[in-house]
This record gives structure tokens, C-alpha cells and sequence, in this order.
């Protein structure tokens, strides 16, 4: 059983300030000493670290389409374990979810799953009475989902929200804050989205701040707290990294992995992606299948890639380490020249290795180690690029032969994929949903094995299985696959 006082914080479009009422509430709260669980809908790495610099835990993704619904009440009870309060900030539009398919991933869809009391963030800039028109539309279109209260952004005067008020009277949905227009509180954006806070740590820290004062003095957090302890018990169990990534628990090594349990069995040979059937790829290619870990050896040392350059990591993944065995520690590619001392395996994250380049090229001590490195590697989009030949026309670590480069084009959205051939993270078959998100493309050497047969919405592979290294710009969440996690594990046990 889960209890824990909690609300959801949605908006009926991008844009409207879901971000900066989400973190400012959790920096409030967080200030009048409450303990305060962060959370985001989706698979966004960046919302995360300015939560977790709010609060001080670690902002945790619930992502009902990459780990599955059944999944999402488990992993917000892990998360939410020892806290006061959760506040889960929604993505996009409140009724907004995977492309075709319905209400999957939504906010709304994670709201039903945890119960939770639905706070609408209403960018009013431009209405006045035609509010309550909105607001009504979204509180009445899934009786399933209670809209339990409205804070107003962007509201022009106090004329203005007098207006607001008035229109919303008998929409029978309380107001519960009035934010005016401002431009004090910024948070600077690029090509992928806001800038990490690991990149602009100092002006993070002042902006969450001014964000917890300005939501204090706009929203009526006594009233939004009350909202949060009506939300009713959970009839689930947290999520247990260590049962996961037990024997008996979890998922075997080998058999499915995200969404609804799913398995697919090797084929023969070295069949070509291409050459299968319509509704599954054809694998069996890549290196032999990884050795269990060894009874009662020292627990392998696994370097976790972070920094500037490197932000994008899901906490559950370090945690599925360590409950399989493994030492995590972390280490900066950009500082840092030398791998931490007794490492036997490898993760490198996504990040923006694009905008480091030339720094993460200057620091070749470190480059010409990981390319010697002959442990498990596993890389995801900036690992992946961090690993190539070069970036741009800049040395990189030189494992894979392809090259990067910067595009226009954004490769966005969620991907069905199938493991084409067995590596130190997956053995051939295994099934999984993960995400991408990048505008960098690559061009391939010649003769790699690839690491991952996509088969929705588009078909096409991806990745390279080198020897012990797995690379591709598909993000997976590991709590839907802790599979992944056992056996790269045992990989790095065996290196070790």
C-alpha cells in the first residue's frame, strides 16, 4: 500500500508554465521544510534536474509508455518512499500522449494511474471570460480525471484576474493561484530544450529560488497541500530495484522488457535485419552470451559518465546497478583524465556532446584510455557520439569508425525495438521501448553490427554491438528491462 499526499501539475498546452509552477511549488514546499518527492510524465531528463535542485532528491521520470502503466504506481511508491509530499509535473497537453496511441503516456493517463488531484496551469495572456470555456472542457472530457484546481499564469493586472476569477466562479474548479507576467525569472533554451542545470548551476540555483518565492506569493499553498492529502491510498507495492534484478525476480535475462511483457526468440544464423517477416526482425549476430556473475567475487566497479556533457540518466538505472552487484561511481569526461581507478565497465548517458566538442576532444589522456578500453561498454546518443571517430570534425574516443554531425532535422519520439544481436546489455530478441530525441546524425563505418532492429512506428536498425560495446541513440528505461541491467553487470564482473 502507497500513501502519500500527492498532485499533478498539467496544462492544456506546452507553453503555458507547467514547469515553472511544478518547480516552484516543490522549491515552496521544500522551503517550509517538507520533504518533497519530485517527479515528470515522460521520458525529459532536463525538467528533472532543475526538480531535483529544488528539492534536493533525486527527480524521478514516470513514463507509463517506456516502463508500462503497471509500472508507474511502483516506481512513484520507490521514488516517494521517506517524502511529505509528491509533485509530479505533467508533459505537453494534459490529454496529450504517445502518437496513436490514445491516452497512453498522457498526463492525464499517469494522473488515473496514481489517483492524483489534477492541478490545470492556464496560460490566461490573452482571454479573460473564455477561460472558464477551457477550463471546463478539460475538467468534464474524462470523468476519470478530477481537475481539482486552476493556477492562472501570465495574468496582465489585477483587473485581469479579477476577470478570471469572476469567469471561473461557478466552473465548480477552484483557483488556487494568480501568477502575473514577468520576465525576472528565466531559464535560457536551445536546440533540445532548456539548458541542464549542470551546465548553469549558479544562475539554477537563483532562478528555483525566485521561482519558490514568486509561486509562495501567487498560489495558495495551504490549499494545494490539503488538495494533495485528499489523493486515497495506492493498492501497490514500490518498485525494488533488488527483486528486480534478482534471480527469481524482475525479468529473466534474455526475455522481454518494456510495456505490456513481450518476448521474441532468436533466429538462426546471421539473417540480415531486412530480410525478416513483416512483423519481426531476423537477429543472431554479436558476441557470445554473457557469463552469470561469479559467487562471492569482488563487486565490479561500473564508471557512470556525468557532468556538463553528460545529464541524461535515469536514477533507477545506477540503482538496478548496484542491486545487481556493482560499485557505480561516477566520473566528468570533461575534467576528468583518467577513468576512475578499477574500472571493469562502462555506461555512458545522453547529454550534449555537440556543444562540448572541443573540450571533451581537448581532454585526449581520457579519449585514448576509453578507446583502449576493453570492458562493457554501454552508450546511449551522447555516449554513442562520444564514442565515435569524431564530432564536427573533432576527435572523439575512436571505438566505433562512424562520425557525427550536427543536423536541422530532430529525430523525436518513441520507438519499438528489437535487440538484433546479442551484446553486454541484451541478449538477441529482447524486446524493448525506448525513446529518441537528438539532431545529430552519423555516418557508419563499414561492417558494424547493428544494435537494435526498430519495428515501430517505422522499420529500420540502429546502434552498433562491437565486441563489448553497445551503442545507439535509443534512450531505455532500465526499471521496464532490469534484465539490461543484470546482465551488464555480470559483464563487468566478468572484466573485472
Amino acid at each position: 500500500m502507497i500513501r502519500m499526499p500527492r498532485l499533478v501539475i498539467a496544462a492544456p498546452s506546452s507553453g503555458s508554465g507547467k514547469t515553472t509552477v511544478a518547480t516552484g511549488l516543490m522549491a515552496a514546499f521544500a522551503a517550509r521544510g517538507l520533504a518533497v518527492s519530485p517527479h515528470k510524465v515522460g521520458p525529459d531528463y532536463i525538467d528533472p534536474g532543475y526538480h531535483t535542485l529544488a528539492t534536493g532528491r533525486p527527480g524521478r521520470n514516470l513514463d507509463a509508455y517506456l516502463c508500462g502503466p503497471e509500472r508507474i504506481a511502483p516506481l512513484f511508491g520507490h521514488g516517494a518512499a521517506g517524502a511529505d509530499l509528491a509533485v509530479v509535473e505533467g508533459v505537453m497537453g494534459l490529454y496529450d500522449g504517445a502518437a496513436g496511441q490514445g491516452e497512453t503516456a498522457s498526463t492525464a493517463h499517469v494522473a488515473k494511474l496514481l489517483r492524483a488531484p489534477v492541478v490545470l496551469v492556464v496560460d490566461a495572456s490573452s482571454q479573460s471570460r473564455s477561460v472558464a470555456a477551457l477550463v471546463h472542457g478539460f475538467a468534464s472530457w474524462d470523468p476519470e480525471v478530477r481537475v481539482a484546481g486552476v493556477v492562472l499564469n501570465k495574468v496582465g493586472s489585477d483587473r485581469h484576474e479579477e476577470l478570471l476569477r469572476e469567469a471561473l466562479e461557478g466552473s465548480g474548479v477552484p483557483v488556487l493561484g494568480a501568477l502575473r507576467r514577468t520576465k525576472v525569472v528565466r531559464a535560457p533554451s536551445r536546440h533540445l530544450g532548456l539548458v541542464p542545470v549542470a551546465e548553469r548551476r549558479a544562475e539554477a540555483v537563483e532562478s528555483v529560488s525566485a521561482l519558490a518565492e514568486r509561486v509562495r506569493a501567487g498560489c495558495d499553498l495551504d490549499a494545494l497541500l490539503a488538495l494533495a492529502r485528499e489523493a486515497p491510498p495506492l493498492g501497490d507495492t514500490a518498485w525494488d530495484p533488488v527483486a528486480e534484478t534478482s534471480e527469481a525476480g524482475g525479468l529473466s535475462a534474455g526475455t522481454a522488457a518494456a510495456g505490456p511483457a513481450t518476448s521474441a526468440s532468436a533466429g538462426a544464423g546471421s539473417a540480415t535485419p531486412g530480410s525478416a517477416g513483416a512483423g519481426e526482425l531476423a537477429y543472431g549476430r554479436g558476441v557470445p552470451a554473457t557469463p552469470p556473475p561469479r559467487a562471492g567475487g569482488p563487486a565490479p566497479r561500473i564508471a557512470l559518465a556525468s557532468g556538463p556533457a553528460f545529464t541524461f540518466s535515469y536514477a533507477e538505472h545506477a540503482e538496478l546497478l548496484r542491486a545487481a552487484g556493482a560499485e557505480v561511481v561516477g566520473f566528468d569526461p570533461l575534467h576528468d583524465e583518467a577513468l576512475p581507478r578499477g574500472t571493469s565497465g562502462l555506461v555512458i548517458g545522453g547529454g550534449f556532446p555537440e556543444v562540448y566538442a572541443p573540450e571533451l576532444s581537448a581532454n585526449e589522456p581520457l579519449r585514448k584510455e576509453i578507446g583502449a578500453f576493453t570492458g562493457p561498454v554501454a552508450a546511449e546518443c551522447a555516449g554513442l557520439l562520444y564514442l565515435a571517430r569524431e564530432l564536427d570534425g573533432a576527435p572523439m574516443c575512436g571505438v566505433l569508425a562512424a562520425s557525427g554531425r550536427m543536423t536541422e532535422r530532430l529525430t523525436l519520439g518513441y520507438r519499438e525495438a528489437v535487440a538484433v544481436a546479442d551484446s553486454v546489455l541484451a541478449s538477441a530478441g529482447t524486446r524493448v521501448r525506448g525513446h529518441e530525441f537528438h539532431r545529430t546524425a552519423l555516418e557508419p563505418g563499414t561492417g558494424e553490427v547493428p544494435a537494435w532492429g526498430l519495428v515501430r512506428p517505422e522499420r529500420r536498425v540502429e546502434g552498433y554491438v562491437q565486441g563489448q560495446v553497445h551503442a545507439s541513440y535509443l534512450h531505455v528505461h532500465w526499471a521496464a528491462a532490469p534484465q539490461l541491467a543484470r546482465r551488464f553487470a555480470a559483464s563487468a564482473a566478468s572484466a573485472a
